[in-house]
């Protein structure tokens, strides 16, 4: 009996590496791993690599001397998209191939900051645990300031942390903090001093230049007097359903107010934070259920209307007296902070999960989802 193929879609970057063994974060190897146990084949290619007419794809597929060869092979009845496309044209193909009959999931993940919150917004039982969050403009960043004594401010399409600026009030009055580099790490920050709540020229240039969103900046718990917040990985599973793959905390550098590990933030496992005297008062069984619980509650909400997502990165944070508060929705989830933190059981596991997922949509290939060829609700620019 033939094997069958599970399809990966990467970006040129990762594909052009994939034989050199030199793919970076995207422990590749782990597919393969998690196809062995699976009965399963993984196949990696890009979005050129199809051709509208034909019957196969050339993918690279590791052949039995443990090396990655490119050769034809039938075009996968299952893919999981790992590849970040930014532009129309990519998403009107993605679609093509669903209304094909290929059941490709997280056919989208560039999903903007603000449509997530609003979707978030219509669940009442999450709207306890959201930030105040809107458009950033120049009248709205103000209406912000007379509510709250710090606001963050970012770009609505962007990740990693990558041109994120702070609003803050200070004793001496409100002060910004943005980045002079917005490149893959935000190495130098400037401040300017704001007369009364009169906003930089240079702040109402980038609303105006990029769409932003302002939102409450959340009173996050800290740790050796450092900012922290979560990394909660929720993917669907063998059985088709959400689970929660992991949760790591991401401590914020001396230098920087971010929590981002591409900006300087540091790992640890959560039960390393709440063991520590500070937060010994605390109920770890609580806290580990509460952000487990607001995890799957929101990704439940979103899977609802975006029925393509099954692997979320979800970045939560908790006060000190450990609720939870949502900061943000990845789309396409970065990995390697489990393994950074030693958590090398749920690193694994983020990657066998969409496998298995992947083989759970194989043998149900009747059970169709309703949205599957619906292809006009996802695309946010």
């Amino acid at each position: 009996m033939q094997i069958p193929y599970v399809g990966i879609l990467v970006n040129d970057s990762l594909y052009r590496n994939i034989p050199l063994g030199k793919t970076n974060h995207e422990a590749v190897k782990l597919y393969i791993e998690a196809g062995k146990e699976l009965e399963v084949t993984p196949c990696f290619f890009r979005l050129q690599d199809f051709r509208s007419k034909g019957e196969t794809v050339r993918a690279y597929v590791m052949n039995d001397n443990k090396k990655f060869i490119r050769i034809a092979v039938p075009i996968p009845k299952v893919i999981h998209n790992r590849a970040i496309h930014a532009d129309s044209k990519a998403y009107r193909k993605l679609c093509t191939w669903s209304r094909n009959g290929i059941r490709l999931f997280n056919r989208w993940n560039r999903y903007g900051k603000l449509r997530i919150h609003r979707m978030l917004l219509e669940n009442m039982e999450l709207k306890p645990h959201l930030p105040a969050t809107c458009l950033a403009t120049a009248a709205s960043v103000r209406a912000m300031m007379k509510q709250y004594h710090s606001l963050i401010i970012k770009p609505n399409n962007r990740s990693t942390g990558l041109g994120v600026m702070k609003l803050e009030r200070k004793t001496t009055g409100w002060i910004l903090t943005y980045p002079v580099r917005t490149g893959v790490k935000n190495q130098n920050w400037r401040t300017i001093h704001l007369h009364g709540q009169t906003l930089p020229v240079l702040l109402k240039r980038k609303l105006r230049a990029q769409k932003h969103i302002v939102q409450q900046c959340v009173p996050l718990a800290t740790y050796k007097g450092r900012p922290f917040d979560l990394r909660v990985s929720v993917q669907r599973d063998s059985s088709g359903g959400w689970q929660i793959t992991g949760i790591v905390a991401k401590v914020a550098s001396k230098k920087c107010f971010l929590t981002n590990v591409a900006q300087g933030g540091t790992v640890y496992r959560l039960e390393t934070i709440l063991d520590t005297d500070y937060y010994m008062a605390l109920n770890k069984e609580e806290v580990f259920r509460g952000i487990a619980d607001l995890s799957l509650r929101i990704a439940r909400h979103l899977g609802a209307s975006l029925p393509h997502i099954a692997d979320l990165g979800l970045d939560v944070g908790i006060d000190a007296n450990g609720f939870p508060m949502i900061i943000e929705c990845n789309g396409r989830d970065q990995r390697y902070s489990f393994r950074e933190a030693g958590m090398h059981k749920e690193w694994r596991a983020a990657y066998f999960n969409p496998m298995a997922y992947a083989k759970f949509l194989l043998n149900n290939v009747t059970t169709s989802d309703c949205h599957q060829n619906k292809c006009n609700s996802e695309y946010d620019r």
